[in-house]
């Protein structure tokens, strides 16, 4: 199966073509830029290097969030023009699984996580053995400080993956004992793995499928509020 793997729900910009068990290719970058001008781009030179055309795939596997609103959303529009263009199916993967799987060697608990501002982080709890990343706790977005002391209740060592690790490193340091942050080389997420991660899913509706955000987005949440008070008056 001809698998084209998008993920632009962070910073990082990742584009995969799998072709049966071969990765034929990927892009990664992780730079501040726009994201909305770059993948398409990105798709087409990839697919080209790797002596492919779109009507060549097969399947569309998207990271679906949480992570970057205005990101998320950008993958998520691309994946669906796509896979509706191309007539092909749709799949939607966690993209806090996908940044656990690229802990597959890691003999312990993988804590993937990103930044959501004022001390709160996008996580999940994976337990990741070869190819098969098994959930622990669904993904949330909660307190670093919060999650640290849940996180006791678990008895093996534990590794943090994302690129917003350092940020809250000093917070699970303190905290807990075996915890420890994987290299800088695991915290870009792969789009290789995204890939097999839903090379075999079960498809998504096209037109229903929407990003996974786990929180509104703050004006979204203050309209709603406002929306509220004026009905409680």
């Amino acid at each position: 199966m001809k698998v084209l793997a998008i993920d632009t729900s962070t910073f990082v910009m990742g584009i995969a073509v799998v072709d049966g068990q071969i990765v034929k290719g990927e892009i990664i970058t992780n730079l501040k830029k726009n994201h909305s001008i770059r993948v398409m781009p990105a798709i087409e030179a990839l697919l080209q290097q790797c002596d492919m055309s779109p009507k060549d795939l097969e399947r569309i596997v998207v990271a679906k969030g949480p992570g970057s609103y205005t990101g998320v959303r950008i993958g998520v529009t691309i994946a669906k023009t796509l896979a509706w263009t191309l007539d092909i199916p749709l799949v939607g993967v966690s993209s806090l699984e996908v940044m656990a799987a690229s802990a597959k060697y890691f003999q312990g608990l993988v804590v993937p996580l990103m930044d959501a501002r004022r001390g709160q982080i996008y996580t999940g709890l994976y337990k990741v053995e070869g190819d098969h990343v098994q959930s622990i706790v669904a993904d949330q977005v909660i307190l670093a400080t919060e999650w640290a002391n849940e996180l006791k209740a678990y008895n093996e060592p534990i590794l943090l993956v994302g690129n917003d690790s350092s940020l809250h490193e000093a917070t699970f340091v303190e905290t807990l004992d075996r915890v420890q942050l994987a290299p800088a080389t695991l915290h870009n997420p792969r789009p290789s793995e995204l890939a097999w991660l839903g090379i075999n899913r079960e498809p998504e509706d096209i037109h229903t499928f929407v990003p996974n955000y786990i929180r509104l987005a703050e004006a979204e949440a203050n309209w709603l509020a406002r929306q509220q008070e004026r009905t409680e008056c």
